[in-house]
């Protein structure tokens, strides 16, 4: 993998006189005690302004700041006119715009398309303080606003909208958001390298649309330039029968050019394309070819198309062998360069050992904002991901390889925090990042690694060239908590279980000192269908888990639960598949107050999976086999209600499914059978939630008090013990057999229907009905 010029080794811009802000300006007052006449860079965000290196907009603020920059804030403006927009004048360099540290959709819809009542980034908690795709319409506020300022775009919704996508929302593709936003840049992933390049450059007095060798970035191109040469995706991994296109080696400005277009061995068929046979040629290299996506156009009208190009974007993800991307979009090209070469230790320190306050902007006095509140005592020891789970976008966002932060980087953070953060209670809520225990976990060969293509290094196994060590997170927690102040160090980031058993000594490390009473995994699923489609391990890698963890908690004497995660309507999951996963929650013990239903976010494979009914983790053709998916409102209802087995709410809605799929059997009050056949009283329903939840506001892991075993929430839904066990049934002898009558009335209805088809046992002819 090349060497990246390092972030701190650029000229610094001459208003580095300055020095640091108390707070990055977000108005003209705060700009005229600083003794600035004007910004060279602001940035617009979605969110509200906190100086915490957890949120993207004082990152990236604080990092153009060391390099000299006046770097001004307008956060959450009012998107209705420009005059937000003009508040802090007229930036000299560039507007960078971003929705937020979440996709402004996902910020605002539930999964089922509901408009969500809060924002945990805004102060108060209020919702509705930023527009459906924020990113798109700060950038035309801004182009209204100042018309030949440069936009720079970025944040997670620009980058998992880079490509034309497929809009959950609107259930169609819609174009690159660089296109929709008339953008002049867009960076995706994680932005360092890009943004301060990009910066020094306009500094030079470099004109934006000349800036095209960036790492990381998209842009709009009219033409293939001089000395490339390109490659159509379909050669690459064919989807099928196409459109005949022209000869992908040919390069646009060089019509000489040539290839042999015929495959050996082939009848040729007139109505397919031919194949080309690539030709060796000392002046076609990886870092001069550019891979030709199917247009915006056929995507759009063509969901296998569509998969075969989300495939072949993920196929070149990898830093170290990566090819240019572009995609045409009407009459012209948005070029997509490769991915940023991960940061250095030494750079990650950099960036986190800025100035940051820590704390949200004074402007908004003694409001809570919600996700702050969350995070302020937690600190992010690393970046990415390389577990690949296709419904998560970290991977397509920060990258697969781990970029850490040193031992002593973290130690200087938590002291700042014990330090200087008020309200510290000597508690550090997390040591983590997008997984907890992929902190300098890597590939064995930087060779290998440079070279792999793999999405996942964990599925559908642990990768035999992972590095699967541990010892230097054990040596940072034993470090953290040795701290004088420092209480007690927690662990909420997900964790990759199936990486830690890898480890007992890190599980014990965990068990032992790190563990808050419940610990929070996630599975996802018990059924290797879904698990497929996720990439993610099967249930086994959790009951081993789960028995090192219990193993170590009684060693310890502490009592300490695990708190599963699971999804419900993933792609490649079956009412059958839900079944089961319900009977094993049962089994186990364990009864969800709130579920996840499967949400298509941009980009992300499983999404493509949703799409188009094809699965991207292998070859995409026509004549592939097509994955299960889940569309309708009435079956996403059905999975979550199997994943809420034990709410009555959702009982008849099981009932009927359970009897069309055969399985009336589940049906009735025995230890092993899913849900009763009674349909209990609302009041009644309600009085025994009431008796037998924990009081609210309780974070306590309840306890099923037959079975022993942790609930997944401190609210139950349920008494805590079968309706048919020992010690009476809460509910009213009269319902409980009304219901049982109405449901052998539609087993014995479906045994009739059967048998006048020529199937199953004659049944009954009257129904039986209750005295």
């Amino acid at each position: 993998m090349q060497a990246a010029k390092p972030l701190f080794d650029y000229p610094k811009y001459w208003a580095e006189c300055f020095g640091p802000a108390p707070f990055l300006p977000m108005s003209r007052e705060e700009m005229d005690l600083l003794g600035w006449d004007s910004c060279d860079i602001i940035i617009v965000t979605g969110d509200a302004y906190v100086d915490h290196p957890s949120f993207g907009m004082a990152i990236i603020g604080r990092l153009l700041e060391s390099q000299g920059f006046r770097v001004g804030i307008i956060a959450q403006p009012n998107w209705q006119s420009k005059d937000d927009f003009m508040k802090l004048g007229e930036p000299n360099l560039f507007f960078g715009v971003a929705a937020g540290n979440m996709d402004s959709m996902i910020n605002r819809y539930t999964a089922d398309k509901k408009i969500r009542s809060d924002d945990a980034y805004t102060p108060g908690g209020l919702a509705g303080k930023r527009p459906d795709r924020a990113s798109l319409v700060y950038s035309q506020r801004c182009k209204e606003a100042y018309k030949h300022v440069p936009i720079v775009l970025g944040g997670i919704e620009a980058s998992l909208r880079r490509i034309a996508h497929y809009d959950y929302w609107q259930d169609r593709v819609r174009n690159s958001i660089l296109i929709d936003a008339s953008a002049d840049i867009l960076l995706y992933g994680n932005a360092e390298r890009a943004i301060v390049e990009v910066a020094q450059r306009l500094s030079y007095g470099h004109k934006i649309e000349d800036i095209t060798d960036v790492r990381g970035t998209a842009f709009i191109r009219r033409d293939t330039p001089q000395g490339w040469y390109e490659v159509d995706s379909t050669r690459i991994d064919r989807p099928g029968k196409i459109d005949k296109i022209i000869n992908p080696y040919v390069n646009t400005q060089d019509t000489q050019a040539c290839a042999i277009e015929q495959e050996k061995g082939l009848v040729e068929d007139p109505n397919e394309p031919k194949v080309v046979q690539i030709l060796a040629s000392p002046r076609m290299t990886r870092d001069k070819t550019v891979i030709r996506l199917p247009s915006m156009e056929k995507v759009r009208n063509d969901p296998v198309l569509y998969a075969h190009a989300n495939r072949v974007l993920h196929l070149e993800t990898n830093p170290g062998n990566a090819r240019a991307l572009v995609q045409k979009h009407g009459e012209v090209d948005v070029w997509f360069n490769p991915p940023p070469i991960p940061m250095t230790t030494e750079e990650m320190d950099y960036v986190f050992g800025m100035p940051y306050q820590r704390v949200p902007h004074p402007a908004y006095g003694k409001e809570k904002i919600p996700a702050y509140e969350m995070i302020r005592f937690s600190v992010n020891i690393m970046r990415g991901c390389f577990g690949g789970c296709t419904f998560c976008s970290i991977t397509e966002h920060e990258g697969r390889i781990i970029q850490n932060r040193s031992e002593e980087s973290i130690i200087r953070e938590i002291e700042e925090i014990r330090d200087k953060v008020p309200g510290f209670t000597g508690v550090i809520s997390d040591l983590g990042g997008p997984t907890a225990n992929m902190y300098r976990i890597a590939c064995k060969s930087p060779e290998i690694e440079s070279a792999c293509r793999k999405p996942s290094c964990v599925f559908p196994g642990i990768c035999p060239n992972l590095n699967t060590d541990h010892s230097s997170l054990i040596q940072l927690y034993r470090s953290a908590r040795a701290l004088p102040g420092v209480k007690k160090i927690l662990i909420a980031s997900g964790l990759r279980y199936d990486l830690a058993v890898e480890s007992p000594e890190y599980v014990k490390e965990l068990v032992t000192h790190h563990v808050g009473g419940y610990l929070k995994i996630a599975p996802e699923h018990t059924e290797e269908g879904p698990l497929n489609q996720m990439m993610k391990p099967g249930i086994g890698s959790y009951d081993k888990f789960k028995r090192m963890f219990e193993k170590y908690s009684k060693e310890a004497g502490k009592e300490q639960y695990l708190i599963p995660y699971f999804i419900a309507a993933h792609p490649g999951t079956t009412d059958e598949d839900m079944m089961n996963l319900a009977l094993w929650l049962k089994g186990n013990g364990f009864r969800a107050d709130q579920v996840q239903a499967f949400y298509p976010s941009p980009m992300a494979t499983a999404t493509a999976m949703y799409h188009s009914g094809k699965n991207p983790l292998r070859k995409v053709s026509y004549k592939s086999d097509g994955v299960t998916i889940v569309k309708s409102e009435e079956q996403r209802r059905l999975h979550k209600a199997f994943l809420r087995y034990h709410d009555p709410k959702g009982w008849p809605m099981l009932r009927e499914a359970l009897l069309r799929m055969g399985r009336g059997d589940l049906i009735g009050n025995g230890k092993h059978q899913l849900i009763p056949a009674f349909q209990p009283k609302v009041d009644e329903y309600h009085s025994a939630r009431r008796k037998n939840s924990t009081p609210a506001g309780s974070h306590k892991v309840a306890k099923d008090t037959v079975k022993g075993k942790p609930m997944l929430t401190q609210h139950t839904g349920l008494p805590p013990r079968d309706t048919g066990a020992a010690g009476g049934n809460p509910w009213d002898k009269r319902e409980q057999a009304k219901a049982a009558a109405q449901a052998r009335n539609q087993q014995a209805a479906k045994e009739r229907a059967d048998a006048a088809k020529g199937k199953g046992k004659k049944p009954p002819k009257k129904p039986v009905v209750p005295r």
